[in-house]
């Protein structure tokens, strides 16, 4: 399945157990030796909620949420038998709620944690806005916010060009982060258009982050480059809409899509 692009192999493990998923997501993710992904997407049940999610990047690591993931897993769950366009997944995150509305999938992703030491990220004080970081003797400018998991978010002129791997790389490894971090670059095109480029923890450039997104938003509101908490953001991969509601929670639309079934020897 593949939400603009970010792509996952997604596994109904709800009646099945499947043993060391970390080294079953670096196999099935290889595009060369494998089905090719962005990331592997376990479909368990759940205690808490009516499905539990676990997700896996190339590297066998385990994210806390995945957005466009959120969205792969809400459809697939309707389509293979849940009666219901609402609907609570389990996450390492905490519960997430997609909501399907005219093909798409709406995801309330929760409130934006802005305090350093939760995100984390080792700035002083309430909020990591427009932080300073060296990078290889580039000066950046930094936002840190975590959607569930952690973003560093840095506003460019122009994307166009913009060395996103290299840099983006730096950002993920750099010590001021301890759990290492997913890394947005940012052009504000309008008070409601952002264009984003996307360095994923554990995957590299991916053509689309939901969570990344979503922090991107609250990060250009933080930082005064827009004022309307309402946008469209465009990735690589397509556009996703994005809410940053009045109850502080972020609201994510965008559309999720099935490539092909079938099954795999392991």
């Amino acid at each position: 399945m593949h939400g603009l692009g970010n792509d996952f192999v997604v596994v109904d493990c709800r009646e099945r157990e499947i043993k060391n998923p970390e080294k079953l997501a670096i196999k099935l993710c290889d595009r060369h030796f494998g089905i090719g992904a962005d990331g592997l997407i376990l479909v368990l049940p759940s205690s808490k909620a009516d499905f539990r999610m676990r997700i896996f990047n190339p590297d066998g690591s385990e994210p806390e949420m995945c957005g466009n993931g959120i969205r792969c897993f809400a459809k697939f769950v309707r389509d293979n038998g849940f009666d219901s366009n609402k609907f609570e997944v389990e996450t390492l995150a905490g519960i997430i709620k997609p909501e399907m509305v005219d093909g798409m999938v709406r995801v309330d992703m929760g409130e934006p944690i802005l305090k350093p030491k939760d995100v984390p990220a080792n700035f002083d004080g309430e909020m990591a806005v427009d932080k300073e970081l060296d990078i290889a003797g580039r000066k950046l400018r930094i936002t840190a916010v975590s959607m569930g998991n952690p973003h560093a978010v840095s506003f460019v002129d122009d994307l166009e060009g913009f060395p996103t791997a290299e840099i983006g790389s730096k950002v993920e490894l750099h010590p001021t982060f301890p759990r290492k971090i997913n890394v947005e670059f940012v052009q504000v095109l309008s008070n409601d258009v952002i264009k984003v480029a996307v360095w994923e923890r554990g995957a590299g450039i991916t053509l689309a982050c939901g969570t990344g997104a979503c922090a991107s938003l609250v990060a250009s509101v933080l930082n005064k480059k827009i004022s309307a908490r309402k946008a469209t953001v465009i990735l690589p991969g397509g556009e996703l809409y994005i809410e940053w509601a009045d109850n502080n929670h972020v609201y994510m639309t965008g559309p999720a899509e099935t490539v092909f079934t079938g099954t795999i020897n392991v």
